[in-house]
């Protein structure tokens, strides 16, 4: 019985010898390959570069454990042609465990660690170099010298004055600054900024390799009737096999084609586009809430004409009725009298109504709950300047916030063609990692024993991909088409917005004029039909008639004075003024 079981075991011996050995001649015949380009080579071995001649089986026994190697090669033809070849390739490649197989020649070692890092190096150098995608230029854009209705170029512009001193009324600048910290469109359009931020932060760390910390423990039965579970049970004493590991693992990207620049890019493009679309949502909310005040000064102006009117049609009306009384009027003029009153008089609750709306709408614009507003001008306190300096169209391209944002998103689309051009190339991988390693817990954190380390490279090249990257590259080209139709678009419109505001304050100033001229003639017609009447040489419809016409032409010429101020508030705003 003994004979049969030290004869199972010389069995088993020779069978792992041989097992061994041919386990070796596969590695040497591998490394012996020419290598061209770049090539890896992972294994993970119970036992490496094992040798006949060096020990006994019972020793390497011992020296079981598990190695996890990673061999690079840059462009070398060099022959392994023996044992002690290898185990140097294995020195400079992997940990130091290699080293108890046998002595290695210093000289060679360090010979063979120079030329890979000299090569590693040149390879990065050259690789790093390249980038795909085409840098960003501004496209053409068709825009005229000069505004119209602008006599000569003037290279200022209105839009570069701060917004408190653009409105200098107190009450208005009170709405304003409570809108810009309380307005829940502008909240929200800085939130969409603070997400963009964050999203840069990460940007800035895009080429950096990661690193992380790993801390494993696991147990593996193995069948008795397997390979592992034979040599468990003879060779440990267990039918188990323990591992432990405790590891920091470093991975990095190298930036071949310039796919990681091109993402931090178009993320920072992003960035500026949130932070150029809420400058955009704030010249709109000053100019809403200053266009919003100006109607309500309007609206109060309106609401006092009524009144003033209202005043003279009732003075008329009396007047009408004595004259009846007196039997020289009748009961036709006092009834036209008393219609002319009251359509006077359904003005007021209308013009009130409307005066309550506005200025909930303000209140709502300033973050606020709706109520009244707080005024002390009239709209007569303010007058449009003679001259507001548009500035050339060229500068105004660069002072529009939405027309900073379009261009911003282009940028973005623009990026983006380069990284999903890079996604087609090949991408370079490098992983390192080291630690501690045991079968047993009990000498996990020997050192140097437990110590072990571990570094690859990969290179991956997409072949079929069912034609995605391909299709995601034509769909960012397209994109980014898209977008210079929709800036190009954003410079029309704004070029537009702002010639019409100039041909508003043109035309406006103009009727204003006119208005004013016929409210005064109006105002004199109706003293002079009033005292005809009562000198029995004016009928009652003549006096009437003119009443009517001097209501109408005062509530025109309050709206010509706020579309004129409106006008001027388009025009600072579509230069793109507001933001500062």
């Amino acid at each position: 019985m003994m004979i049969r079981k030290k004869m199972d075991k010389r069995y088993k011996l020779k069978s792992m010898l041989f097992f061994l050995g041919r386990l070796n001649s596969y590695y040497q015949l591998l490394l012996r390959r020419s290598v061209r380009g770049l090539v890896r080579c992972s294994a993970d071995l119970t036992l490496l570069s094992l040798s006949k001649r060096r020990g006994t089986a019972l020793s390497l026994f011992n020296r079981l454990r598990n190695y996890h190697i990673s061999i690079i090669f840059f462009n070398t033809r060099e022959k392994f042609k023996s044992n002690q070849d290898l185990q140097i390739a294995s020195h400079v490649c992997c940990s130091s465990p290699l080293e108890r197989l046998g002595e290695v020649n210093e000289s060679k070692i360090k010979n063979l660690k120079s030329k890979a890092l000299i090569a590693v190096l040149v390879s990065i150098v050259l690789i790093t170099s390249c980038k795909v995608g085409k840098e960003y230029k501004r496209p053409d854009l068709e825009l005229p010298n000069q505004f119209n209705n602008v006599s000569f170029a003037d290279t200022s512009s209105i839009a570069d004055i701060e917004w408190k001193k653009f409105f200098t009324d107190p009450d208005l600048q009170n709405l304003i600054a409570k809108g810009l910290s309380h307005n829940y469109d502008l909240m929200t359009a800085m939130k969409n900024m603070e997400i963009a931020q964050q999203r840069m932060k990460q940007a800035k760390l895009i080429l950096l390799p990661e690193l992380n910390a790993q801390i494993t423990a696991q147990t593996y039965n193995p069948s008795n009737n397997s390979l592992n579970g034979i040599s468990a049970g003879s060779f440990l004493g267990k039918n188990h096999i323990e591992s432990y590991q405790a590891a920091v693992n470093l991975s990095w990207e190298v930036d071949i084609w310039g796919k990681l620049r091109n993402q931090k890019e178009a993320t920072l493009a992003q960035y500026l586009q949130t932070y150029e679309a809420s400058k955009a949502v704030q010249t709109q909310l000053v100019a809403d809430i200053a266009q919003g005040y100006f109607n309500l000064l309007m609206l109060d102006k309106q609401l006092e004409v009524a009144r003033s009117n209202l005043a003279l049609n009732d003075t008329f009306f009396r007047a009408t009725q004595l004259l009846r009384d007196a039997g020289l009027a009748n009961s036709l003029a006092v009834e036209r009298a008393a219609s002319q009153k009251q359509t006077t008089e359904l003005l007021i609750p209308q013009l009130e109504q409307d005066v309550a709306i506005q200025e909930n709408a303000l209140q709502v614009l300033a973050g606020q709950l709706p109520s009244t507003v707080s005024r002390s001008a009239a709209l007569k306190d303010f007058t449009v300047p003679d001259y507001l300096s548009s500035g050339l169209p060229v500068s105004m391209v660069s002072r529009r916030p939405d027309v900073r944002s379009n261009e911003m998103a282009l940028m973005a689309a623009n990026a983006q063609v380069g990284v999903a051009q890079a996604n087609m190339y090949p991408a370079l991988n490098i992983t390192a990692g080291g630690g501690f390693e045991s079968f047993k817990s009990s000498n996990w954190f020997n050192i140097p024993s437990s110590l072990f380390g571990i570094a690859a490279g990969a290179v991956a090249q997409p072949i079929f991909q069912r034609r995605r990257l391909k299709t995601e590259f034509e769909v960012a080209k397209l994109e980014r088409e898209q977008a210079v139709i929709q800036f190009r678009q954003s410079v029309l419109t704004a070029t537009q917005e702002v010639s019409n505001a100039l041909v508003q304050l043109d035309k406006l100033k103009q009727q204003k004029n006119i208005s004013m001229a016929q409210t005064d003639t109006l105002r004199l017609a109706v003293d002079n039909a009033k005292l005809l009447y009562k000198a029995d040489l004016a009928n009652y419809l003549e006096v009437i008639t003119a009443q009517t016409a001097r209501l109408q032409s005062e509530l025109y010429l309050a709206s010509v004075q706020r579309q004129e101020l409106a006008a001027m508030v388009e025009l600072y705003r579509s230069l793109g003024g507001g933001w500062r």
